[in-house]
């Protein structure tokens, strides 16, 4: 059983805080050919190469305007040629973490997202307080129904360089917000001093697991480095409840010969799993319109 940096069961401290933070899912072979493949896909990003990015001033999809680049999306396409962010995607060590954390087996996980957070080279970037799938105006009634829906995945930041960027307020992934709260979110964002709000510092190679619908935000300088592997996966027992944070992204790439051509034995199971996921919502070109 994985346990976190406190010693605790990572899905116990998951379930309690809404986040944890885990050492080592890197193996120290790996961690520099990481390095590498993200230096090649920043800069296909920053130069126009790779149009699959996102850019400052928009928050969530689509990125359409501007060109300081805070995020890089589709590290799994195969027109990037990049093999490692696949290995590391289906590594043993990484396929158990998740397993343990929703707490299913491993024929039962989802193939989701891999995408890179990196710093934008102009300009620092505030992202507001959110949760990733319940918009900031949504009513009390309904924000209570949407967070009682089981969660049936996680999605992870893990940091290739030193990263205090995400910040979160522990225990807020599964109550309605506060009266502040929600007015903070729908009318000051972007604001620093959200009530028991905490930085989450990852040293290198460090990972923090965290609940889509805590209450989070980030942080973006770009006076200092950042390249932090943001990925997801999920698990069948959802149905088709995470389809539209996942396809909200276009993921209609990875229907190609090319890249199922990619995949380990240990991702063919939980890809398969995410195309049943899309055909049970009716999407199979594995795309829907953005949530925000």
């Amino acid at each position: 059983m994985l346990t976190d940096i406190n010693n605790v069961p990572i899905d116990e401290a998951l379930k309690r805080d809404g986040f944890v933070i885990v050492d080592n899912l890197i193996p120290e072979e790996m961690l520099p050919r990481l390095k590498d493949a993200c230096e090649r896909v920043i800069n296909k990003a920053r130069n126009g190469e790779w149009k699959h990015r996102r850019l400052v001033g928009t928050q969530f999809p689509p990125w359409t305007e501007g060109d300081d680049v805070w995020g890089v999306q589709h590290l799994l396409h195969p027109d990037l040629k990049e093999s490692v962010f696949m290995e590391w995607y289906g590594s043993e060590a990484l396929l158990s973490a998740v397993s343990q954390l929703i707490h299913t087996k491993r024929e039962d996980l989802q193939f989701e997202l891999f995408n890179l957070l990196i710093n934008p080279q102009e300009h620092d970037f505030d992202l507001t307080w959110h949760r990733d799938a319940v918009p900031a105006e949504t009513p009390q009634e309904k924000e209570e129904e949407l967070l009682a829906i089981p969660h049936y995945g996680t999605q992870w930041n893990t940091a290739l360089y030193a990263d205090d960027c995400l910040y979160v307020v522990p225990n807020s992934h599964r109550r309605v917000r506060t009266p502040e709260e929600r007015d903070i979110t729908i009318n000051d964002p972007k604001s620093h001093n959200m009530p028991g709000q905490l930085r989450v510092d990852l040293k290198p190679g460090q990972t923090v697991f965290y609940d889509n619908n805590i209450l989070h935000r980030a942080a973006y300088f770009s006076s200092k480095k950042r390249a932090t592997l943001h990925a997801s996966m999920g698990t069948i027992e959802g149905g088709h409840h995470r389809a539209k944070t996942v396809f909200q992204h276009g993921l209609d790439w990875m229907n190609t010969e090319d890249f199922k051509a990619t995949l380990p034995d240990s991702l063919k199971t939980p890809f398969a799993n995410t195309q049943a996921m899309a055909a049970r919502a009716g999407l199979d070109k594995l795309e829907t319109k953005p949530i925000h």
